[in-house]
């Protein structure tokens, strides 16, 4: 999806601020923010890349504007309406309708610590083998989806070169917009600084991305 969102190689924003000894959380409300959002997403409504999808589609000016976690919390909110979970009027009021049928909670306390560390495996076994090969030189895809794509707006339409293989893994493209899982094989492949940024780069300096199969082709 083309939109503010994919800044990667964008010039004009200023420096990126580092932070010495950054905490986990900066205050108690992110923490919470995250909590919510593991929480709302144990409903199974949605999958990870549909909640990716959810952040991408915030107004250029709010999604500028938001820290880290209330993007995380605007687009939650989107998501729950649109699933059916609270209507716009509960949220708006920060209030329950009494008349809303009553659920238990898939993600309880005790729970937690154990689906943190199980976390969201993407990795499946699918039959077709796989189109590339170590060392293979690909071009990557220069498509402007509408939709969601894990293929950034400046490694479109750029030589690289494979260096790993990492199996089968869900499509997002697909996965975020409810179209199910269409597992492909996933490539770390490197391009070089000067391919992607131009002549003034390092000629010493590369960048490797993870990209699935249907943004390559054979050169």
């Amino acid at each position: 999806m083309n939109n503010l969102h994919d800044m990667g190689g964008q010039q004009g924003y200023g420096a990126i601020p580092i932070e010495k000894d950054e905490p986990v959380f900066h205050s108690e409300w992110e923490a919470r923010a995250m909590a919510v959002t593991l929480a709302m997403g144990a409903w199974g409504r949605w999958t990870l890349d549909e909640s990716r999808h959810a952040r991408e589609k915030l107004a250029p000016r709010e999604y500028i504007n938001f820290s880290y976690y209330e993007r995380w919390i605007a687009a939650l909110a989107d998501l729950m309406v649109e699933k059916g979970l609270v209507t716009r009027a509960e949220l708006e009021s920060g209030k329950p309708d009494p008349a809303a049928a009553k659920a238990a909670p898939p993600l309880t306390a005790g729970k937690v610590a154990v689906v943190l560390q199980r976390g969201g495996p993407v990795e499946r076994k699918i039959d077709a083998p796989p189109r590339f090969a170590i060392g293979q030189k690909v071009r990557s895809s220069t498509a402007s989806p509408k939709g969601h794509t894990r293929l950034p707006l400046y490694a479109r339409g750029r030589l690289g070169e494979i260096v790993l293989h990492h199996g089968a893994h869900v499509f997002p493209d697909a996965n975020a917009h409810g179209l199910g899982e269409r597992p492909q094989h996933l490539y770390g492949v490197r391009f070089t600084a000067r391919e992607l940024w131009g002549p003034d780069a390092s000629p010493r300096d590369s960048v490797t991305l993870d990209l699935w199969e249907s943004y390559l082709e054979p050169l």
